[in-house]
């Protein structure tokens, strides 16, 4: 994954798309990139999201520099943890914004199979 990939993934909001019985959709913003590449949701709510991939491991994620509109769309599978650093590194940022009234059930760690330029350009539907 490119340095400007991993730019627009950590600096904007990610929409993340699963499928299970019932296609579904969410914004994220407890995320991350991490060192080795993989990268990170905080589960706080996403109940829909995590039955999805109980059936399905497979994801996909999209984020957008609104300001540059450079996009990028990542397709890759996930797994769902309950215990670890990761998890305690969203439990301590869900409690800090939430102060209690809601704590993250663990984190998903996905790893990325094909990141695909989204950007509206000559390159759009490019698989980097």
């Amino acid at each position: 994954m490119n340095e400007n990939v991993k730019k627009v993934l950590k600096e904007n909001l990610w929409y993340v798309a699963t499928c299970g019985d019932e296609m579904n959709v969410t914004p994220v913003g407890f995320k991350d990139v991490a060192e080795d590449g993989t990268l990170e949701i905080g589960a706080v709510i996403m109940t829909n999201t995590l039955a999805n991939l109980k059936e399905n491991d497979k994801i996909a994620i999209a984020a957008c520099d609104p300001k540059t509109m450079e996009c990028y769309q990542v397709k890759g599978t996930a797994k769902f943890v309950t215990e670890g650093p990761v998890v305690d590194k969203y439990q301590k940022m869900a409690e800090a914004m939430f102060k209690g009234a809601m704590n993250a059930k663990g984190a998903i760690i996905i790893t990325p199979e094909k990141v695909i330029v989204a950007s509206p350009s000559p390159d759009n539907g490019k698989e980097l």
